[in-house]
């Protein structure tokens, strides 16, 4: 998987391309948003439109993320989950707990 970590104002967007399962995708996923968040940032949006499937290991930093970022008053956006992507994060419980996006411009905007 590639993760691409860019600003736009004071939000941290991370695009990804290709699966987020077990092993290094997740590992470097993880490492990102840790170093996002040991920079003092605590908005981010995670653009999710090239990642076609997610595995458990990749929901649970997306929702480990996501609790980490609320206690320090933050928020992660999920942008443009692929269908099946969609449909994993539904049928675990979990798509309910982000906003969705269906582009970054609306996800980023979102913020002010």
């Amino acid at each position: 998987m590639d993760l691409d970590v860019r600003k736009r104002s004071d939000i941290s967007v991370l695009r990804m391309r290709g699966d987020l399962k077990m092993g290094s995708p997740v590992d470097n996923l993880r490492q990102a948003i840790e170093e996002i968040l040991q920079a003092g940032e605590s908005r981010m949006v995670l653009n999710l439109t090239d990642v076609p499937m997610i595995d458990s290991s990749g929901i649970g930093i997306l929702v480990r993320s996501l609790t980490t970022v609320k206690q320090r008053g933050g928020a992660v956006k999920l942008v443009s989950p692929s269908k099946f992507a969609l449909q994993t994060l539904k049928l675990v419980g979990v798509a309910n707990l982000f906003e969705i996006f269906d582009d970054e411009d609306a996800a980023v905007g979102s913020f002010a």
